[in-house]
């Protein structure tokens, strides 16, 4: 489990293939990775991967055909990818809860400075839109943000200027493609009201 607030950027240093996926070498920055461990999680722009490796500042970590096909920005070298290591039960959320399962990507529509701020507008797949709303949480590339507005399967959300400094989003362009996670709390409303639905048909 996640916050989305991001510790550092890091960069994809190397994409070797496997027999279904990838190893990629993760120079982390200035993560601090004193008390990271082989086997633990770190969410790279959103993904929840498993550290099987570390050498000094360089972690690596094996990704998925499933996951590759269903996110963004972990498939080239080079790439800046936004990292936070997994929560422990003592420590503050400052975001939102975030389980970094990519639930789909995005579109960027719009990134642009208004006023010191900047306005990101994203169109989300058919298949999330409903889950967005006003004033509620989406995790964007791993960065979790507050919805502004919502139209159809687009929406806005306002980054501050330090959001746009420490985290790769300060990237984005109109065409840009990014990982949206959906807020936790709409995933078991949605089951609820199905499975209100079901007892009822019975």
């Amino acid at each position: 489990m996640f916050s989305g607030i991001v510790a550092a950027c890091g960069r994809i240093e190397r994409i070797e293939p496997l027999q279904d996926g990838v190893r990629l070498t993760v120079d982390t920055g200035d993560l601090d990775l004193s008390d990271v461990q082989i086997g633990d999680s770190i969410a790279n722009s959103g993904v929840c991967l498993t550290v099987i490796a570390l050498d000094g500042r360089l972690a690596r970590f094996d990704v998925s055909r499933e996951t590759l096909d269903c996110t963004a920005g972990l498939d080239e070298v080079g790439n800046e990818v936004n990292l936070e290591k997994a929560l422990r039960l003592a420590d503050r959320l400052g975001g939102h809860l975030v389980t970094g399962h990519v639930d789909g990507v995005g579109e960027v529509l719009r990134f642009a400075p208004v006023g010191e701020s900047h306005e990101l507008v994203i169109r989300a797949p058919a298949s999330l839109a409903g889950y967005i709303a006003k004033k509620g949480s989406a995790t964007v590339n791993g960065v979790s943000l507050t919805v502004n507005q919502v139209e159809g399967r687009d929406f806005s959300l306002n980054l501050i200027p330090h959001t746009v400094a420490v985290t790769n989003l300060k990237h984005l362009a109109p065409g840009s493609h990014v990982n949206l996670e959906i807020d936790l709390i709409a995933r078991y409303v949605e089951r609820m009201l199905a499975w209100r639905e079901e007892e009822a048909a019975q």
